[in-house]
């Protein structure tokens, strides 16, 4: 099988639209370890690749004004067992132009997979940035994952980012994103993880909300099991008039997992204001007695509403 196959063959295991990488006209970047086995550009839409010896460097441009209609897919992965692949990459969405991604990351085979992924972004004024990330490890927690990223939003622009894992071992996970939101703006981070055996789930998120009337939300699902531990330390600042941001974080714990969180707010100006709420605990009891109810085992009730709360 060759490498396009077999990263079709895992796109579609993490939920990805294999046909969307062949249909002419979709917009899309393939690459598996440090090679780009494909790539699709459209009107509006303008990408760069450039091997490295451990991954690749890329520059992902949309046109001022572009509105591109479909989503533009993206995939990594590794398929041997053993790698490691860096992602350099750097968004610029142009003023009023709109566009949504959706990243796969694959790692099947991982027993000792490293996968970083160093990401700049500029979302330009009035401009809407999608992007979504959905990771596929297999079962043998032998990847570390590494996802940064420093964002600017400018005035009226808007930016969405959802991490999700809830298929294999999460492995390490150490989730690093900061924001900074002008004017009118707003930004938006959900992760969503699942974590087992002796994984390591840490997300650190940062929104500064800038500008006036600046919006910003991070939220937070993160179910652990049996010896896995996670760490949430999300952090939303308030710097203008008429700022508004939350911080949202769940997490569940069973077995001898452990999990953490610390949300912060920081307000610097009198007419701003920034909330938190975080919970750690067991599954909802009322949920679980209607599934019990209804004939399901204990696990199985308890895994499909782990699975509920990380879904969209």
């Amino acid at each position: 099988m060759s490498d396009f196959s077999a990263i079709l063959a895992t796109y579609e295991q993490a939920g990805g639209d294999a046909e969307a990488l062949r249909t002419p006209g979709v917009a899309r970047l393939v690459v598996s370890g440090n090679e780009v086995i494909a790539s699709q550009e459209i009107d509006g839409l303008h990408m760069q690749a450039e091997q490295l010896p451990d991954g690749i460097r890329a520059r992902v441009e949309v046109a001022a004004g572009a509105q591109i209609p479909m989503p533009v897919h993206l995939c990594f992965g590794v398929l041997p067992e053993e790698g490691v692949q860096r992602i350099l990459v750097h968004f610029e969405i142009g003023d009023r132009a709109s566009a949504r991604f959706m990243a796969h990351c694959t790692f099947p085979n991982a027993v000792k997979v490293q996968h970083v992924m160093d990401g700049t972004i500029h979302v330009g004024a009035g401009a809407t940035m999608e992007y979504r990330e959905t990771h596929f490890h297999g079962t043998h927690g032998g990847v570390e994952v590494l996802p940064t990223a420093r964002v600017q939003v400018d005035e009226g622009g808007r930016f969405q980012t959802t991490f999700a894992l809830s298929q294999g071992r999460a492995g390490r996970v150490v989730f690093d994103y900061e924001v900074d939101v002008a004017a009118d703006g707003v930004a938006e981070l959900y992760a969503r993880l699942m974590g087992s055996g002796d994984d390591d789930i840490a997300v650190r998120e940062v929104v500064r909300l800038n500008g006036p009337r600046a919006r910003g939300l991070a939220k937070s699902r993160i179910a652990v099991r049996e010896r896995a531990r996670s760490d949430v330390r999300a952090t939303t600042e308030g710097h203008a008039p008429g700022a508004r941001g939350h911080v949202d974080c769940v997490e569940i714990v069973r077995d001898q997992a452990i999990a953490n969180a610390v949300p912060i707010v920081l307000v610097t100006d009198p007419q701003a204001q920034v909330t938190h709420e975080a919970a750690i605990g067991t599954v909802d009891k009322k949920q679980l007695e209607t599934l019990l109810a209804r004939g399901l085992e204990e696990d199985v009730a308890v895994d499909v509403i782990v699975r509920g709360m990380l879904a969209d």
